[in-house]
């Protein structure tokens, strides 16, 4: 049975629905992402979590600010997800990164001030972190010509060698799109690599790359739904049922069969966040 470790549940307008597939679907749990629309609205995926976890189906929660609402990291604001993370429903603190994809993210200093103390506040409550990163080759022309000569993933790994790495706390590439070589890179600092729907995708051949090689214990399937739909769901609103799609692609990139992937990155899971199946 598969875990779904990257869904935005509150993204949807009733998440009941979504969680009947989902157990319909064979899924044995999800972590459900809280950033929301900004730092006021990041408690929404724990309340999802605490209202609909079951027996059948254990909803987690993280907390985090995402880049693109950086500028909203005030004293307040980390003060309430310190608070917030502090309950143990929530297992990570994340998505948090960096982003140079789009014109009018945050500047980079805004950016990188906001990811340092998320992870000092992740530090303090010993909890992983999950990552988001778009790499710069793939921002829009405006973008890059703001950001400039900027790497988002360079930048990413130096603060995360100089802030997390001595923690010895691991962390998780959400959605991870970089290259084979990244991946390495990415492995060597204590991180996991999640895949989603666009490792299915034709033209996603180092995100594939990357799959195929990973080590079998530092690898995690998610959704990032409702977002990336799978092949061959691609354009449709995604969710954790779809999941199974993109987990048997991956499987056969590994040359391994659906269960035996279901069943690795499952225990990836529990492993890493320190929970029992049924919990």
């Amino acid at each position: 049975m598969l875990i779904d470790s990257h869904a935005h549940l509150d993204f949807y307008d009733d998440p009941a629905p979504i969680l009947v597939n989902a157990r319909e679907g064979g899924l044995s749990a999800i972590l459900a992402i809280g950033i929301g629309d900004g730092p006021a609205t990041m408690h929404r995926a724990l309340g999802i979590a605490e209202q609909h976890s079951t027996a059948e189906l254990p909803i987690y929660a993280s907390a985090g600010i995402h880049p693109q609402e950086a500028h909203q990291a005030t004293p307040e604001a980390l003060e309430a997800l310190a608070q917030l993370v502090r309950n143990p429903r929530i297992l990570a603190v994340g998505e948090i990164g960096l982003d140079y994809y789009h014109l009018d993210n945050p500047e980079i200093e805004v950016q990188q001030s906001a990811f340092i103390s998320q992870m000092q506040i992740a530090a303090a409550v010993r909890k992983p972190i999950l990552i988001h990163c778009r790499t710069s080759e793939l921002a829009r022309p405006e973008a890059k010509a703001r950001f400039g000569s900027a790497e988002a993933f360079a930048d990413l790994m130096r603060l995360i060698d100089e802030h997390w790495t001595p923690t010895g706390l691991p962390g998780v590439m959400h959605c991870f799109s970089g290259s084979p070589a990244e991946a390495q890179q990415a492995l060597a600092a204590n991180f996991y690599l999640s895949f989603a729907g666009n490792v299915t995708y034709p033209k996603a051949i180092g995100i594939q790359q990357a799959a195929r090689e990973a080590p079998e214990d530092r690898i995690l399937m998610e959704t990032d739904c409702p977002f990336l739909a799978p092949i061959p769901h691609r354009g449709r609103q995604n969710e954790p049922a779809l999941l199974t799609h993109t987990a048997a692609f991956v499987a056969e990139l590994r040359g391994v069969t659906a269960a035996e992937l279901a069943a690795q990155t499952t225990a990836n899971f529990h492993r890493l966040f320190h929970t029992a199946s049924g919990n």
